[in-house]
């Protein structure tokens, strides 16, 4: 493989054939998400918890209906409120719920979609991530995070 290809990180060798990059190949595979029912508090937590900003909403079917992204919750009125005491700013989130503030115009991408194909949606659209699906459910998630692993060789 010749030093542009390695670095760009468009083909890879697999036992001495190369082969263009899909989604599935970079993608988180483990995909935390929520309901639309949940609370923002709920979606918070996870946040946190799993150290992710993009989670996908999905419905009782496992379908998914909408995202919410860290930067949304940062720009939802109730986070920027930060003279509010903790305690206050939690029991409002715990009232507020994460259909009040997913997006739901979304796009999305098939595990198979070239990763040239992918990067490009993200990138002409300023999109930090792309949920990834197989008949409507979320199967893994792109984010640039991704995309910076790739670049720094890491899996």
């Amino acid at each position: 493989m010749d030093g542009k290809s390695r670095m760009l990180g468009f083909d890879r060798k697999e036992e001495g054939v190369s082969r263009e990059l899909r989604v599935r190949d970079l993608m988180s595979r483990e995909v935390i998400a929520v309901g639309p029912e949940d609370t923002l508090a709920t979606l918070r937590d996870l946040m946190y918890q799993h150290q992710i900003r993009h989670v996908p909403v999905v419905d009782h079917e496992g379908k998914l209906v909408g995202l919410v992204t860290h930067r949304d919750l940062l720009r939802s009125s109730l986070v920027e409120q930060t003279q509010l005491p903790s305690f206050v700013e939690r029991a409002v989130l715990e009232q507020t719920e994460v259909v009040d503030l997913m997006t739901t115009d979304l796009a999305t991408v098939h595990p198979e979609t070239d990763i040239r194909e992918a990067a490009q949606l993200m990138f002409d659209n300023k999109f930090g991530c792309l949920p990834v699906l197989e008949d409507g459910r979320p199967v893994g998630i792109l984010t640039e995070a991704d995309f910076v692993k790739l670049m720094a060789g890491g899996n």
